[in-house]
């Protein structure tokens, strides 16, 4: 994940950057961040993830959005504005939605590595989404052909609820009776 400036713009800036255009980009801490183009293998797993949440969700009360789609991170105890674009978003809770993106915090977030975004990923995002209060965060690494999944517990901090690689199936904590069989999820 490469900044896409070295200063800093303010949210207004971000959003007429974005409307001239075509590249993926975030806005964290007044800086934007271009998402690298997604690969094949990328895609794949992206579509054989959603395939699966999109079967569980079947007349549940959320919904499912795929990149690029905005989220605008907003919670009571947290300052600034953040724009981010997923992979995949499981919104639970309705009343952030507008015409143009939605504004709130996702109740599960799924981020896909590429080999350009792993620390952005591991690291800014990791930290991002649990002060926000995301309640799951999937990590799939392609390169490993492994999916961690991290779930707050009662302080508000992420803690793995499950990791995989190569075998067997990956769960979810947040929606009970999930489950993704991994050579499913990496077959190519």
């Amino acid at each position: 994940m490469n900044q896409y400036r070295n200063d800093s713009v303010s949210v207004e800036e971000y959003f007429r950057i974005r409307e001239n255009s075509d590249t993926l980009l975030e806005y964290i801490d007044g800086f934007v961040y271009m998402s690298p183009s997604p690969s094949t293998i990328h895609q794949r797993i992206s579509r054989n993830l959603e395939i699966n949440f999109l079967n569980f969700l079947v007349a549940k009360p959320c919904e499912l959005f795929h990149a690029p789609y905005d989220i605008e991170l907003k919670s009571e105890k947290m300052e600034g504005t953040k724009v981010v674009i997923p992979d995949i978003s499981i919104i639970c809770d309705k009343s952030g939605f507008t015409d143009a993106r939605y504004v709130g915090v996702p109740s599960l977030i799924v981020e896909i590595l590429s080999p350009s975004n792993q620390s952005h990923d591991l690291i800014t995002k990791l930290n991002l989404y649990m002060n926000y209060g995301v309640k799951e965060y999937w990590i799939v690494n392609p390169m490993l052909c492994a999916v961690t999944v991290y779930a707050l517990n009662v302080e508000n901090m992420y803690e793995q609820h499950d990791m995989q690689i190569n075998t067997g199936e990956i769960t979810s904590k947040l929606l009970n009776g999930f489950r993704v069989d991994l050579a499913y999820l990496f077959n190519n």
